[in-house]
């Protein structure tokens, strides 16, 4: 009877792993989304007119694909269970925002794309936990007019960066200096306002274009009209010379007695020129008496 039994519980354990394990897979494998294609790890949702985002996905999808539909929003929580998504696709579509700690489950997301879709502004710790992200493209949102100055915060490892073509007249500084890893920036297709705000930016931007690939050249000034069609980075110190230009009380002062003397002197010729009137009006007068 011992005999018997050694076996079934030494059986046991694997069978009980066994079990699991075939459980993982079947979650794993299985249950490919409706109107979406899976092939390996990659799930690809693309171009069938979504309105929504797939309610669930394999466990161990690597890549997502969900561009080109019409999805406005995502679900909170939506990847917490994908911990083995390295890329997002979600360009053209309809989003104008994304919900808190959507990236709390996506620590290994490397690539993220919300390029033409309706952002108006890239909020405080949008990305916060997605901190392996290496690529970010936010371009041809044309209402995004705002990137918060913590919009990138988090994001040490962050790559490339694309902002071109969407509605920003200006963007913080403190946005971009808290991006140590950045190789790679596109600006271009902004209607930037290239006033005094704008000069830490540039000067910034003059200093990272050595080892950071950029589409400066492209990126051009929008206004001031002096300025207007001329790329950023032909905007030198010299450009902003009149913006620190600054008085003292002495300037003040001089001002101020110059505007004194003119006033005086506007009051006195006014006065002599009444008077050189008067006496011709009246030298006039004699002479037209004589004349009788």
């Amino acid at each position: 009877g011992v005999r018997r039994r050694l076996p079934a519980m030494l059986l046991g354990p694997w069978l009980v792993a066994a079990a699991a394990a075939a459980a993982v897979a079947a979650g794993a494998g299985a249950g490919c989304p409706v109107l979406c294609t899976c092939r390996g790890q990659a799930v690809d949702c693309s171009g069938q007119r979504l309105f929504s985002v797939p309610p669930e996905l394999p466990l161990d999808t690597g890549n997502l694909s969900l561009a080109h539909n019409r999805i406005a929003s995502i679900p909170p929580g939506y990847l917490a269970c994908y911990g083995q998504l390295r890329a997002l696709d979600l360009r053209n579509n309809s989003l104008a925002a994304l919900p808190a700690g959507l990236f709390l489950g996506a620590r290994r997301l490397a690539h993220l794309d919300l390029s033409y879709n309706n952002f108006s502004l890239v909020a405080a710790d949008m990305f916060l936990e997605a901190s392996g992200l290496l690529r970010l493209d936010l371009s041809h949102n044309p209402g995004l007019r705002r990137v918060h100055p913590q919009a990138f915060r988090g994001l040490a490892q962050l790559r490339e960066l694309d902002l071109s073509y969407g509605g920003l007249s200006a963007i913080s500084l403190d946005a971009l200096e808290g991006l140590p890893g950045l190789v790679g920036l596109r600006l271009g297709g902004n209607p930037w306002v290239c006033g005094c705000a704008m000069e830490p930016f540039l000067k910034w931007l003059r200093g990272r274009i050595q080892r950071c690939a950029s589409d400066s050249q492209l990126a051009e000034c929008r206004a001031p009209p002096e300025v207007a069609g001329a790329p950023l980075l032909s905007l030198t110190e010299e450009s902003f010379q009149a913006c620190h230009l600054t008085l003292t009380l002495d300037d003040y002062l001089f001002i101020a007695f110059v505007g004194f003397v003119v006033s005086i002197a506007s009051v006195a010729t006014n006065f002599l020129l009444g008077i050189t009137a008067n006496c011709c009006h009246r030298w006039s007068k004699a002479s037209e008496d004589e004349d009788v």
